[in-house]
């Protein structure tokens, strides 16, 4: 059966999980990014300054993290000026609630390298290193 436009419309297919992270004390809620919010995401990833565009890497765990945790009523729990404070959390159970994140979200090492692939990270001419 082929479903119809208010059918699509009106699935209810976003959903959480509950994901115990003991270094915090408790658990977390995670819920699915919508489209709008996955394609957000992967935008921020790229830096685009006139015509030179570079990977955008820093706090990438933990800006993903800020978009999939949700209170009990469903509201994201972090907003953008939380994500450097949640990046010094420990790796270990940032890493166990990124890698939830990413198996909701349909995120692939595949999606992953393609994100950041076609970026050189050597530096650019004129650049001081060293």
């Amino acid at each position: 059966m082929l479903l119809s436009r208010d059918q699509i419309l009106e699935a209810k297919d976003i959903e959480t999980e509950d994901i115990p992270v003991p270094e915090w004390g408790g658990e977390v809620r995670l819920r699915m990014l919508t489209g709008t919010e996955r394609d957000k995401f992967e935008a921020s990833m790229v830096e685009t300054k006139g015509n030179k565009t570079k990977q955008n890497l820093a706090n990438f765990r933990a800006r993903m993290v800020a978009q999939c945790i949700v209170t009990e009523a469903g509201e994201v729990m972090f907003n953008p000026r939380d994500v450097d404070e949640l990046g010094k959390k420990s790796a270990k159970a940032l890493g166990r609630v990124f890698d939830a994140c990413q198996r909701m979200n349909g995120f692939s090492e595949t999606d992953v390298a393609e994100l950041t692939e076609g970026f050189d990270d050597a530096p650019s001419e004129g650049s001081i290193t060293g």
